[in-house]
Formats: structure tokens, sequence, C-alpha cells
């Protein structure tokens, strides 16, 4: 029993460390042209809404509905017949297809969403048939089901999983008609140094002894030249390539400060660098307490500051552990953050990409 518990333990080490000293995979720094998501769309109608549908608020729905009611035998006379449905309303549908693409008969879930009715809770998309976004696109899909609403605070939007059926294939296409396939490297690590790298640990991995085979377009997009007796069955290639591993201190991602104005999220890398720089905001003050030598609680030295220098160590520079350690001693509310990084990234000190979200 002890022998097999110390061979468990044995394993269970021998694991983590290969989980901790796993390099990063280039399928986790890219992605293969060609296996893009894609959209479906259509407009269709929604009934079985309590009261609040398009009713007179939209002459085209009644003709939507009208429309309908005489392809399935039941003529009207005219859609101002029907001005006073308040039970049907207009949407605009959409589904993402996944980029490794669709198969006749799979289901994708749809989007929902009303431009006229205050509220699609309780309602049933009528069967509606979606096209591409392309203009005189074919039928892809047909659409129906219960609307599903998700945020309470806006009924006017809502899905339908798995609400839309394929009636199409529609394939991702890895390779080109030169027989090469183009890696697209994510925009955070889309650099000179990441192209260069890639492109490098392709030539030497997969075809150390070969002529180049990839070459950097630019520093998103690595083309790679499938060998010849590779094509016919290209997935163990592709897999090779996507299995390269490469060191993670290697992978060095842009600088990028992410804010999120409406709810005062800050997301920053940890490369962010600034410039020597000191802020004074609002007449905020800093407060130092120094003990004197025969510490009191009573009469402490108290020392008061409305600057903060992001250049502590005068190395020239300062990153985001300066930056937050100022925040931080000048206990700065969120919104006076925001405004400090703004003015900060404005004066040209901040070396990173400042991204607004509202």
């Amino acid at each position: 029993m002890r022998n097999a518990f110390v061979y468990i333990l044995t394993l269970g080490l021998m694991m983590s460390l290969a989980t901790a000293t796993r390099g990063v995979q280039v399928q986790d720094l890219v992605r293969i042209k060609g296996a893009e998501t894609s959209k479906l769309v259509g407009m269709g109608l929604v009934i079985g809404l309590n009261g609040t549908g398009d009713g007179n608020k939209s002459v085209s729905t009644m003709r939507r509905l009208a429309a309908m009611m005489n392809r399935l035998g039941d003529p009207v006379v005219t859609a101002a017949e029907l001005k006073d449905a308040k039970n049907v309303a207009v949407v605009y549908i959409t589904a993402t297809l996944p980029g490794a693409g669709v198969r006749e008969g799979d289901r994708v879930d749809l989007q929902v969403s009303a431009p006229t009715a205050s509220s699609l809770a309780g309602g049933q998309l009528v069967l509606t048939p979606m096209l591409g976004p392309v203009p005189g696109s074919p039928v892809y899909a047909f659409a129906s089901g219960q609307v599903q609403i998700e945020d309470a605070n806006n009924t006017r939007t809502g899905v339908i999983p798995g609400g839309a059926t394929l009636t199409r294939d529609v394939f991702a296409r890895y390779i080109d008609e030169l027989g090469r396939m183009t890696l697209v490297i994510e925009p955070a690590n889309a650099t000179w140094p990441m192209a260069n790298t890639l492109t490098t640990l392709v030539n030497d991995d997969v075809a150390p002894d070969a002529p180049p085979i990839a070459f950097a377009l630019d520093q998103k997009n690595i083309v790679i030249q499938i060998p010849d007796n590779e094509r016919p069955n290209p997935a163990a290639f592709i897999s090779r390539v996507l299995e390269i591993q490469l060191d993670p201190k290697l992978v060095r991602t842009e600088a990028r400060v992410v804010i999120n104005q409406r709810t005062g999220t800050i997301v920053m890398t940890d490369d962010v660098q600034i410039s020597p720089v000191v802020i004074s905001h609002k007449g905020l003050t800093i407060t130092t307490i120094t003990p004197q030598p025969t510490p009191s609680l009573d009469v402490p030295n108290v020392q008061e500051q409305s600057f903060v220098g992001l250049d502590p160590s005068g190395a020239g520079g300062a990153r985001l552990a300066d930056l937050l350690n100022a925040f931080n001693q000048l206990k700065v509310p969120a919104e006076d953050r925001i405004a400090i990084l703004k003015e900060i990234h404005r004066s040209g000190k901040l070396h990173a990409q400042l991204i607004l979200e509202d």
C-alpha cells in the first residue's frame, strides 16, 4: 500500500512539474485565416406577445403579418385591418456560425431584437429564412422558437437557443489555392518580434532540413507553404505547427490599459511604463505618519503632501506598481483614477494603448 502511495505521489509531482514547465503553444497565440466566425441575418415576426407588440406603430409589421396570413390560406384585404394587432412584432435576428464551419442540420443560437415593440417576453418567432450578410445570399437556415429574455432591464432583446437549423454546409477554408495556410497573430501579440519568433520556430521545428516554408507578411500574418506530400491530408501538418511550444518569456503582449467608464473598472498589463511624472488632482493629499523616536499615538509626526512623484527609484521611469502605490496613497476614487490616467496618456507619459469602454 505504501509503495502504491509513493507511486501515486511521485506521478502527481511529475504531472505537476510537467504542467508547470509547459510552454505556450502556437495555437494559443494565433488563429488560422479562413476559420473566422460568420453571421446569418433575417427579419421575422414574433407572435404571442401580451399587448407589447408593434400595433399601429409599424405599418411594415402589419404588411408582413398580412403576407404571412395570405401564404397560409387566410387572406386579408389590407394590412390596415391588422393595425390593432398588438400581440405581434417585427424582429431582427442574427446567428453566429462557428469558425470551424457547420453542416446541414446543425443548430445554432439566435439573437433577437425588436426595433419597435416594447417587449418580446413570451413571444414565439415564426419560421423565418436566414441569409448571409452579402446581398443576394441564398437561404442558409430557417429560424423559429420561443424567445428567452436574458436581461430583465431590456426585454426588447432576447435569445433562442438552437433556434436556427442549417440547410447548407458552411466549410472553413484553411488552405488557399496555392497550398498555403496563414497564421493570424492575435491582436495582443501582433508585433514584429513575435512574428519573427513564430516564423523561426515553424521553419526550425517543422522543416529543419528544408528551405524555409514560413515567412512573415507583416507583424500579424505568417504565411506557411504546406509541403506537397502533406497537402492530401494536411491535418497532421497543421497540428504539428499549432502544437509547437515556445518559452513563455518570449510571449510579450502589447502594453495596454483598458478602462470601463461605466463600472469604473481598470485593467492594466503588468508591463505598462510611465515616464517621470508628478500628479496633483483636485487637491488630494497623502498623509504620512512618522512615529517619534519614542512612538506616541497621541502625538504623531504628521506630514502632508499634495504631490506624489512616480519615479521613486530615480531610474527614469515607473511601472504599474508605482502608479498603483500612488493611487493607494492618495486614496483616489475610481472616477478620479480614470481622469488621471486619461491625462497621463494625453501628456504622452503613459506608454501603453489606452482603451476606453462605455
